[in-house]
């Protein structure tokens, strides 16, 4: 697990605990997974995924009643990521501030991250 002792993974806005607190309600989810992929036009993409049972592997946050699980395989991607939820004129959805992406497609659904986090 890539991790620092007292220091979670990532940092959850009250905005975004809130969603996801709301979120956790239906269908008595556990929380949300939150992991990367392999695709899009810069190299990755993040995934979200309700949680039903969670993964003894996965890295858990919890913050204003909001659960979020790490996969194992993301960990090192996300690790000082802020999690957002922002609702503007047209859209609303939640928006992920990585300091180890180094790069990111036009939409904002693709990213890359810096290669010595892969090669490790």
């Amino acid at each position: 697990m890539f991790s620092i002792p007292g220091k979670n993974a990532v940092s959850i806005t009250p905005a975004a605990a809130a969603q996801i607190a709301k979120l956790m309600d239906k269908d008595d989810h556990q929380g949300l997974r939150i992991g990367v992929k392999k695709g899009g036009c810069a190299g990755m993409e993040y995934t979200m995924e309700y949680v039903t049972e969670v993964d003894p592997l996965d890295e858990v946050v919890e913050q204003d009643g909001a659960r979020v699980m790490i996969a194992p395989m993301a960990q090192m991607f996300l690790f000082g990521t802020e999690i957002d939820y922002e609702v503007s004129f047209l859209e609303a959805g939640f928006k992920f501030k990585n300091p180890n992406v180094t790069e990111a497609c036009g939409c904002g659904e693709s990213i890359k991250f810096d290669e010595t986090l892969s090669a490790g």
